[in-house]
């Protein structure tokens, strides 16, 4: 198969068995890869009597066509499987480098299944994969474990993704990381990890991706490299990285304030993605041919941090903002505390944010935290959370489980920040009220990266040969919807090749590349249905695992006007906004069933 290497490592923890097996060239075709490939193949094996955390959910690492080629960007890979915090479909994705050494291991995707009596990692060079005891690095943090495995393989070049003491003891809100502090970090499928044993999977290959046409797609993808050159926001995010955007995030009301209750709050400036490039930005760092190079590697002198990743735009949201700590160097530390651990910053920033919430209305007291005040505004207090939550400790024990499973034991559901159980990321549906469709749709929850509006009704103009036309983010309207929903099946499309969203090359251009790298015939009008077939076959996964149309909503929170700011009094108009989205998927409007005999 061009664009592909034909072959799926299939990896039975619980026998110790290792097998190759022929990728199914259907699937593939019909699905592309990445996450899209993956809830083709799960479709088939999970149900709702399937546990999360048990042997029989399947763990899936999973590359696509354009993985490890000379695309800018394409160098993601999705880690996928029933996940343990919402109980309904997860994914998760990871820049880097370690998908395309998968590649050039010889594998599209690695399938775990079972779990291993003690701990072990996974090693596969150059087509051959092996089980390894992983007692001398269980318990490490993420850094040292990829460190020591490299060792282990005598392969300094090994990529590695491997997950820290959250993933071991199946905290709910744990990751996966790779080539440093990059991570697969939502839905919690670090535990999914964790309960298998499985402590890492490193990889190193010296293989190519063969390619139908490698002389044009040379060309094109030179050509989508040139045009990141005169790109201003790709630009600015190699200046500033995801960072840069928050003062115009504060400004427009899209930075989420005091667990997502204040319009605007003058000290929420100081954490400046400019400020950070200024005062505690080391170098800029990259993925696999990537033109932009938008990671940071940080210092935090006040917390002897010297050399640490990130934070990101989100990281700032999520360990700063919400919980109204505006210490750029604070933000910082609790970054890096959470990759060692290897927890997801959105999920635990949102959890915290909510413990805060409820402590000052006093449904939390000191008496079910162990003497701890769980106060807005206090780092020292957050980096003590981490720490009890990444261990299951204390207070940790309860927060390992999630905002909405907080609010539950609190008596007060409505106060979850969550949809579908997966919070809330740093982008307020209220700023851009297509973002709404985004999360209420979105397959694994609330996930900005199912669909950004705040892109595109920004302004990114080049997606009019397929629909995606920038508009004004404060319209309440059917079309509106539809618009939201074509640009969710485009972010699924983009989440199967994979490749990163900050880099948008035309959709003909795309197509024109896909096309030399698998001998396809595609046109660029072709791209989104097959982005609806993807969201379709996971829509209908989800309902097999017990989604239901009454569960396509918000957070009664974001539900409620903002007093103040750049979105003040505006709310989404959920059954309009709805009902185009349903229109554009061709879903049934009164169960949310999609209808196409195409979707599985």
């Amino acid at each position: 198969m061009h664009g592909y290497l034909g072959r799926i490592l299939r990896v039975d923890l619980g026998r110790g068995a290792i097998s190759d097996e022929a990728l199914n060239e259907d699937y593939a075709r019909r699905y592309v890869g990445g996450s899209g490939l993956a809830a083709r193949y799960l479709y088939d094996v999970l149900d709702a009597g399937t546990d999360p955390l048990g042997p029989d959910n399947p763990l899936l690492f999973m590359t696509g066509p354009l993985v490890g080629t000379s695309m800018t960007s394409a160098g993601r890979y999705s880690v996928c499987a029933r996940s343990p915090l919402t109980r309904i479909w997860g994914e998760a994705n990871s820049g880097g480098f370690f998908g395309p050494e998968l590649r050039y291991a010889g594998y599209d995707g690695v399938w775990i299944s079972g779990a291993a009596r003690s701990p072990v990692w996974l090693s596969i060079v150059d087509g051959q994969a092996e089980l390894h005891d992983a007692g001398d690095v269980w318990g490490s943090d993420i850094y040292a474990a990829q460190d020591r495995l490299r060792h282990s393989l005598g392969e300094a070049k090994a990529r590695v993704a491997c997950i820290g003491l959250a993933g071991e003891r199946q905290v709910k809100l744990a990751g996966i990381a790779n080539d440093h502090g990059r991570f697969a970090a939502r839905t919690g499928l670090g535990a999914v990890m964790g309960s298998k044993n499985l402590k890492a999977i490193a990889v190193r290959g010296s293989g190519k991706v063969p390619l139908h046409a490698p002389d044009e797609f040379k060309a094109l993808t030179n050509q989508a490299l040139a045009l990141l050159k005169g790109d201003t926001p790709s630009q600015s995010l190699r200046e500033f990285g995801t960072a840069g955007y928050l003062n115009l995030a504060h400004m427009l009301s899209d930075l989420p304030l005091r667990y997502f209750q204040l319009g605007e709050y003058a000290p929420a400036d100081a954490l400046s993605g400019v400020d950070m490039a200024e005062h505690f930005l080391r170098r800029n760092t990259a993925c696999h041919k990537c033109g932009i190079a938008c990671g940071r590697e940080t210092r935090a002198p006040a917390y002897n941090d010297d050399r640490v990743d990130g934070p990101e735009y989100e990281t700032l949201g999520a360990l700063g903002s919400l919980l109204m700590i505006f210490d750029l160097q604070a933000v910082i530390h609790a970054s890096h505390l959470c990759n060692l651990y290897g927890m997801d910053v959105i999920s635990l920033g949102g959890t915290l944010a909510l413990a805060c919430e409820l402590f000052e209305r006093g449904l939390l007291s000191a008496a079910d935290t162990g003497g701890l005040e769980i106060r807005y505004g206090d780092s020292e207090m957050v980096f003590r959370l981490i720490e009890l939550t990444a261990r299951r400790e204390g207070i940790g024990a309860v927060l390992a489980e999630g905002n909405a499973a907080l609010a539950e034991r609190a008596g007060v559901p409505e106060l979850s920040a969550t949809v579908n159980r997966l919070e809330v990321p740093m982008h307020d549906p209220r700023a851009y009220l297509g973002m709404a469709v985004t999360y209420a749709l979105s397959p694994r929850g609330a996930c900005h990266m199912q669909g950004d509006m705040y892109e595109l009704d920004l302004g990114r103009d080049n997606g009019e040969d397929i629909g995606l036309v920038p508009g004004k983010r404060h319209e309440n309207s059917f079309e509106k919807g539809r618009t939201a929903a074509r640009l969710q099946a485009w972010r699924n499309l983009y989440n199967a090749l994979t490749l990163c969203e900050f880099e948008n090359p035309p959709p003909p251009l795309l197509a024109a590349a896909l096309n030399a790298a698998t001998g396809w015939t595609l046109a660029a009008q072709d791209l989104i249905p097959i982005g609806k077939r993807i969201v379709d076959v996971k829509r209908l996964l989800n309902m097999k695992l017990g989604l239901r149309r009454a569960d396509d909503r918000l957070p009664g929170l974001l539900l409620k006007p903002l007093a103040e700011g750049g979105a003040a009094g505006q709310v989404p108009d959920m059954p309009t906004l709805l009902a185009g989205a349903y229109a554009e998927f061709g879903w049934d409007p009164d169960t949310g069933r999609p209808t196409a005999e195409s979707a599985i």
